[in-house]
């Protein structure tokens, strides 16, 4: 680990002052200090904003929820309004990582974690995150656990956030603060795809805080869930996953939300099947058609082709489950 400052900061205006100084920000500590440990990343200085007020969970007039950025993960889950608003949130949380890092880690955190990719956090490796221009490992090595969607010459990792797939699917607003001021961010503008510039994951400015995620109020009744398919039942990132929210009224599915996770270098909408579904009724026939389309656009690697099938069958069998006919 290299030398570096630390700095706690006990207020917003303390926080942006020192991160316009270009430190770090740092609150939980689970992806960071990992990362420091190993190398992959040196910062010169943290700044520790755990004091600051920003662990609120607020439901909003309208039924929206408002996620403070420190709220830690474990609190999040056991929120008792967003367990009942947004249970495929709660469930996104709860298949997350272990019990101990949820109690330490923040939301705000968990979406700003970076790759679990292997040759990203091999220093001997080449990797465009750590190097750009350096070259990616993955692409010619073994990539069975990398991405099928969003992928480019220079990257193929995947992110490895449950609680963002969710955030993707409910097309929830990243909430910033900075030193120009506050701004809001879609969640799909929030997260980068890899590109040419795979070293820039968040659209996060210079000395910019995230203070809250926020998810917009849906119809009512809404059905939600999230599902997760790993090589193990504990402590694994997803192979695939599947986010889904559904307004049926009528019998007649009126608006649909569906994200994977697992197979894209970012949490991955996925418009063709929630296109295919509105309008329709609920059926084991319908399912299976709209899933055919959750793996549109893909690109397999080597070793990781069965991902394509894998996602149609997570994306099918979680809206059998959130649709009822399971």
């Amino acid at each position: 680990m290299h030398p570096f400052t630390y700095t706690k900061a006990t207020t917003t205006r303390e926080a942006l002052r020192a991160g316009r100084r270009g430190g770090r920000y740092i609150a939980g500590g689970t992806t960071l200090v990992d990362l420091m440990r190993e190398t992959v990343e040196h910062p010169g200085s943290l700044i520790d904003i755990s004091p600051l007020p920003l662990g609120e969970i607020t439901v909003t007039k309208s039924g929206g929820l408002r996620i403070g950025a420190l709220v830690r993960m474990s609190d999040a889950a056991a929120h008792r309004g967003l367990r009942a608003l947004f249970p495929v949130v709660s469930q996104a949380l709860e298949l997350s990582a272990s019990a101990q890092l949820r109690n330490m880690a923040t939301i705000g955190g968990n979406i700003m974690q970076r790759t679990r990719c292997p040759y990203f956090r091999d220093v001997t490796a080449p990797c465009n995150k750590r190097e750009l221009g350096a070259g990616c490992a993955a692409r010619h090595g073994y990539n069975r656990g990398h991405a099928i969607l969003g992928t480019s010459d220079a990257c193929v990792a995947t992110h490895p956030s449950d609680v963002a797939v969710a955030f993707a699917a409910l097309e929830a607003t990243v909430h910033l603060l900075g030193p120009d001021g506050e701004r809001s961010l879609p969640f799909s503008d929030f997260l980068l795809r890899p590109g040419n510039t795979p070293d820039r994951e968040q659209d996060v400015r210079p000395g910019e805080l995230i203070t809250a995620v926020q998810i917009p109020a849906l119809p009512r009744p809404l059905r939600s869930g999230y599902l997760k398919v790993r090589d193990r039942q504990s402590y694994e990132f997803a192979l695939t996953s599947a986010a889904v929210a559904l307004h049926i009224s009528g019998g007649v599915i009126r608006e649909a939300k569906v994200a994977a996770g697992g197979v894209g270098t970012v949490p991955w909408k996925l418009p063709a099947v929630e296109r295919h579904l509105i309008g329709e009724r609920p059926s084991d026939r319908l399912w299976a058609q709209a899933a055919e389309h959750a793996p549109d656009g893909a690109r397999p690697l080597k070793h990781n082709g069965f991902k394509t099938e894998l996602l149609k069958r997570t994306v099918e069998r979680q809206l059998r489950i959130v649709g009822g006919t399971e």
